[in-house]
């Protein structure tokens, strides 16, 4: 029960995210400033790993964001074969503008549960984050 109730909450805040993304983003052009949101300064390889792409496809995909001015792509001074990705200042308030709606719409899916019934989640969440910290 545990484990399907995380697939659920995560597949109803990706929805939100979804259906809140900038128009002219594709989901995985959005799926890609949320990885970067989290990942600041990864590695075009690790992006590509990430999606399961080759590392051409997601170059080809971060293009698209860079011409946007959502992403950056850098080159490592170390090595040259090493581009680095992040995000624009654009491209984190794009990401942090559909997010926080999202986090709205799923915040009043669970207001319509009782106050003891929210603090009956709140502290289920504790104890299941405290368990699953490794």
């Amino acid at each position: 029960m545990v484990v399907q109730t995380i697939l659920l909450g995560m597949r109803t805040f990706r929805t939100h995210m979804r259906a809140l993304k900038p128009q002219d983003l594709s989901v995985p052009q959005f799926r890609t400033l949320a990885f970067l949101s989290h990942t600041d300064g990864a590695s075009l390889s690790e992006a590509a790993e990430h999606f399961g792409l080759t590392p051409p496809s997601m170059s080809r995909a971060i293009d698209w964001l860079v011409k946007r001015g959502l992403v950056t792509r850098e080159s490592s001074n170390e090595d040259r074969r090493r581009v680095t990705l992040g995000l624009t200042d654009k491209g984190r308030e794009v990401f942090s503008s559909a997010k926080r709606a999202a986090l709205a719409r799923f915040a009043e899916s669970l207001s319509r549960l009782t106050p003891s019934e929210q603090s009956t989640v709140i502290e289920a969440m504790r104890l299941l984050q405290s368990a699953l910290d490794v």
